[in-house]
């Protein structure tokens, strides 16, 4: 689909529904484009694959974990321009509606930290008992691992069911994540909406 805003009411009626905003920038226009994938990819708890040297370096303590303590860093450092490519999705508009979205208590960061320093993280949206995760990043190796596995653990003890990870990629299949029918996934949503539960 193609259309619509980003305001508040528009992003939440959006992912009640199983649908996220991805715009398609060119170099002379940028489309607000909306999807919902078939098949979707989920990370569903209890398939989470931790590395062992990832292991190992959470056990160590390598790396300290917040919660929304610094979701607008975390949000701008996911925008910037990846090493392979000079354009993102992550558009100052989508940057401001989402920081709306976290004022609101919609939207949540994990901060991944090494010696105070910002070194991964990752930003996404609580809706009931379901967590769509949007974008990640990490100036350090391992550091969006972590916040991955920090994240899977604040959902875990808080009662959510659902862990949306939209799209499969290398890094997040080698963590458990697959890939489920958009019935499924959408059956499954619904499910998880009118949980009692909160982020943080």
């Amino acid at each position: 689909m193609i259309g619509g805003s980003l305001s508040p009411e528009w992003i939440l009626m959006a992912y009640r529904r199983g649908i996220f905003p991805w715009p398609v920038v060119l170099e002379d226009a940028e489309i607000l484009a909306w999807f919902s994938p078939d098949p979707r990819a989920v990370l569903d708890f209890e398939d989470l694959h931790v590395p062992e040297r990832l292991g190992r370096r959470i056990r160590r303590g390598e790396f300290e974990v917040t919660f929304d303590q610094a979701f607008d860093a975390v949000i701008e450092a996911c925008a910037a321009p990846r090493r392979e490519s000079d354009g993102t999705w992550i558009t100052p508009a989508m940057v401001d509606a989402y920081q709306r979205m976290h004022e609101l208590g919609w939207a949540h960061s994990v901060e991944v930290w090494q010696s105070g320093s910002l070194v991964g993280g990752l930003y996404g949206m609580a809706l009931g008992g379901f967590f769509a995760g949007e974008s990640m990043f990490h100036s350090r190796r391992d550091a969006s691992k972590a916040a991955v596995v920090f994240l899977v653990e604040r959902l875990r003890q808080r009662g959510f069911r659902l862990f949306d990870v939209q799209q499969s990629t290398p890094h997040l299949r080698r963590m458990g994540a697959k890939l489920i029918r958009r019935r499924e996934f959408l059956a499954r949503l619904a499910q998880c909406l009118e949980l009692p539960v909160t982020f943080g």
